[in-house]
């Protein structure tokens, strides 16, 4: 990896591990307002980030070091949640480290995958799309993998939580297209500097 990716690629690494590993947290507590604490957790608010941080590594690098990303802020995101969250002696703790895990992993490579086919069509298509089927992937596997057969209402709580991530991915094209002009800005200061050095 050339140098001057790697100061990027590391604080996106670092920022979706710190995400991955508070949403594991937050996914734990209803969202207690509005009457909606049957079908919303707080995890539904900061997880779609991680959407965001993938599709913006790929479309500034690529999807080879877009999975970089992923895998060291799945391994980290992990880690975090397993020292910082996990009760050992509770089940439904460690099924949701777990169904964590598998759904991070899958919906972000394909997230990756959709981003890529669609990156050359108007720009806001590829994260809309990209985010928007990731986050039914993930959701699906998450809730499954960590609350079927359980007395908690998981489909319900599925269903509001994939409801808040597509309202996320719309409201996450703002973000994204100001910091991929951010990015652009410095990408072309630092070609112009070299360019003149």
């Amino acid at each position: 990896m050339k140098s001057a990716n790697l100061r990027p690629f590391l604080l996106l690494a670092i920022f979706m591990a710190l995400i991955v590993a508070v949403s594991n947290y937050l996914v734990q507590f209803p969202f207690n307002f509005f009457g909606l604490e049957q079908f919303l957790t707080f995890g539904a608010f900061s997880y779609p980030i991680t959407f965001l941080i993938t599709d913006l590594c790929n479309r500034k690098y690529g999807k080879i070091l877009s999975r970089k990303v992923v895998y060291v802020g799945f391994i980290s995101g992990i880690s975090l949640t397993l020292f910082f969250s996990t009760n050992f002696n509770d089940l439904i703790s460690l099924r949701i480290a777990f169904g964590s895990g598998i759904a991070f992993l899958a919906a972000q490579l394909l997230d990756i995958q959709v981003f890529d086919r669609l990156r050359k069509n108007i720009w806001f298509l590829a994260p809309f799309a990209s985010s928007t089927i990731g986050s039914i992937v993930d959701t699906f596997l998450f809730f499954s993998i960590s609350f079927y057969g359980t007395n908690l209402n998981w489909a319900t709580l599925a269903l509001g939580d994939l409801s808040v991530k597509i309202l996320m991915a719309v409201l996450m094209l703002i973000p994204f297209r100001m910091l991929m002009n951010i990015l652009q800005d410095t990408a072309h200061k630092y070609s112009r500097g070299t360019s003149s050095a």
